[in-house]
């Protein structure tokens, strides 16, 4: 039999960061997933999105039926984008504050989230993430955000060998192919969530 290169339909990723530190893992994990979109997971592309310009969640900042500026272009970001890739920390057993902000900004009427299919990557101390992963997962039920469920991506920054540089890459091979794997599985899902 002859094998066939087969094209896969392309999708758009928004990719959010929950931390705002420049050198933060969790922003390393991002760019290693750009990284690897554009070099070996054909089919996905996959737009980094800032949310440090977001204000705090205000409703009286909301007009009938506008948003501030910065948080009207991130919505209709998370609008456009066909799935979600999230990069959660943990704090404090539970996500950080700059994504719940974010996710809770995006969920105003109407809400942006409906519908899409999503990815949490997440890595820090021993349990790599998972409570935050956990949490984050509670509120996409309400949201209406499709998880993918396996493959489970919580990575232990700190146990050897070294998973990232001193300026947050991540460096690791393993781990790379473990985050290609959710890629991979967030493609997959997106399809299957949109019937194609």
């Amino acid at each position: 039999m002859e094998a066939t290169n087969e094209v896969k339909p392309i999708i758009k990723v928004a990719a959010i960061c929950g931390s705002l530190r420049e050198g933060s893992y969790h922003r390393g994990l991002i760019r290693a997933a750009i990284q690897l979109s554009q070099e070996s997971v054909n089919g996905i592309e996959i737009e980094y999105i800032e949310i440090d310009q977001l204000p705090l969640l205000n409703t009286d900042l909301e007009g009938q039926g506008t948003f501030p500026p910065e948080v009207e272009d991130f919505r209709q970001k998370i609008k456009e984008a066909d799935s979600v890739l999230f990069a959660s920390p943990e704090y404090n057993f539970s996500l950080a504050a700059p994504l719940k902000n974010a996710v809770d900004w995006a969920s105003r009427p109407p809400n942006a989230w409906a519908n899409k299919a999503a990815a949490i990557i997440s890595t820090g101390g021993s349990g790599g993430g998972e409570r935050a992963q956990y949490h984050l997962r509670q509120v996409g039920v309400f949201l209406d955000i499709h998880f993918i469920n396996k493959p489970l991506f919580c990575l232990n920054a700190f146990e050897p060998p070294a998973k990232f540089d001193k300026d947050g890459n991540l460096v690791n091979a393993e781990t790379k192919d473990r985050l290609k794997e959710v890629l991979l599985a967030l493609h997959e899902f997106t399809l299957r969530i949109q019937g194609k």
